[in-house]
């Protein structure tokens, strides 16, 4: 009878032993899944900083080729450029 027992007392303290196991094991998952999805958000935004990057790289080139720079000019410049026109 003392046999079974002692069995029964050492298969509760291990099961005891494996809660603070699967609790630990429970809160890395969690803190994974965080990881995970911070790492997301910071792709996503190394995503659209590369986009820019690509767009902006195509212009240096076109520039290199001797074309004209594409898209609305800044205000300043067209400022400029229409008090000379009326002062000429």
């Amino acid at each position: 009878m003392n046999k079974i027992k002692n069995y029964f007392i050492r298969l509760w303290n291990a099961l005891l032993d494996s809660t603070d196991l699967d609790e630990r094991a429970v809160a890395a998952i969690k803190e994974a899944k965080a990881r995970v999805a911070e790492m997301k958000k910071e792709l996503a935004d190394v995503k659209n900083a590369t986009k820019n990057v690509v767009a902006q790289s195509k212009d240096v080139f076109d520039a290199a080729k001797g074309k004209k720079r594409k898209g609305k000019k800044p205000y300043y410049k067209n400022k400029n450029k229409k008090r000379n026109k009326t002062n000429n």
